[in-house]
């Protein structure tokens, strides 16, 4: 009895190990802006199979792409302190039993959406993962300390790819959604990326600050902050969505901005760390309000909801 018992927690171990890999919390939000996406392609109800199955392979593309950056970044995760406790690198896990695990999750992926779902939104979520995976881990990520802009374009892919799930095309609403995603997504990361300036500089990565410098970051991010302000308010200009979104949009994106200034005025990586968590924030309450208007907009008369 005591035998089957650890072999029970062992398992458990294992398990949590597998599970580690595919960054939960990342694919959470993927999922999310993928529902997002889906569910702001119709007006009323969604057919449930494209919602069912195109939300889980496109969660299970994203885990099969965070487990191959946990293969091929093994060397760099292990110099990092950020990272060094990583299945991988921290002797938890082995390369050959996260390969197989990654190959058997981008499989799963493509099966369900190509078969269950449609073959455009197949073939998207797969340059997607190839996107990431493998040109922005394998080869941006190393060379080019406009990685995480040009990366990003990857990761900004679910909102479109949840709206192609149920149209079965892309359409500029679905482009405004990646969009907002790309340009959100440089100073989302930069904050973290000035933080960790040091670790990225020992495993010799380029980032921004690695390679121009905090400040000159901080600026960036600045930028990067008003243009998405910009960006964030199309939706409305398209009629894509009503005066709920826009309040709550421009509100949102003047925060950013004030964290991106307070950024820029701190010493060091005084509030970076802030401006990171608000970033998080910010995309999760404007996503969420690019819901609550288009609900809304289906109870209310047109020229209150627009």
């Amino acid at each position: 009895m005591a035998i089957s018992n650890v072999s029970a927690q062992q398992v458990g171990f294992a398990w949590r190990h597998y599970y580690e890999m595919t960054k939960p919390k990342v694919v959470l939000l993927i999922a999310f802006t993928a529902l997002v996406g889906m569910l702001l392609s119709r007006e009323g109800l969604v057919p449930w199979q494209p919602l069912l199955f195109g939300l889980l392979g496109i969660s299970l593309a994203a885990a099969s792409g965070a487990v191959i950056n946990h293969v091929i970044d093994q060397r760099i995760d292990a110099m990092m302190d950020r990272t060094s406790w990583r299945p991988i690198p921290s002797g938890h896990m082995d390369t050959p039993h996260a390969i197989s695990f990654a190959l058997l999750l981008g499989g799963l992926s493509m099966l369900l959406l190509y078969l269950l779902v449609n073959p455009l939104t197949a073939l998207l979520t797969f340059f997607a993962l190839i996107g990431y995976a493998v040109i922005y881990t394998l080869y941006l990520k190393r060379n080019t300390p406009q990685n995480i802009v040009w990366g990003g374009l990857a990761g900004a892919a679910p909102p479109l790819l949840g709206w192609c799930a149920v149209t079965g095309e892309v359409t500029v609403e679905a482009f405004l959604l990646l969009l907002i995603i790309f340009v959100w997504t440089p100073p989302h990361f930069w904050p973290l990326a000035i933080h960790r300036r040091d670790d990225y500089a020992k495993a010799d990565i380029p980032m921004l600050p690695v390679t121009h410098g905090i400040n000159f970051t901080k600026q960036q991010v600045l930028i990067y902050a008003i243009m998405l302000l910009a960006v964030s308010l199309l939706p409305f200009v398209i009629r894509m969505s009503g005066y709920l979104y826009l309040i709550g949009a421009f509100v949102l994106g003047c925060t950013f901005v004030y964290h991106a200034v307070r950024l820029l005025q701190s010493k060091g990586r005084d509030h970076a760390m802030k401006t990171f968590a608000f970033s998080i924030l910010y995309l999760s309450l404007l996503f969420t309000l690019l819901l609550a208007d288009h609900y809304l907009s289906l109870f209310l008369p047109s020229g209150i909801a627009s």
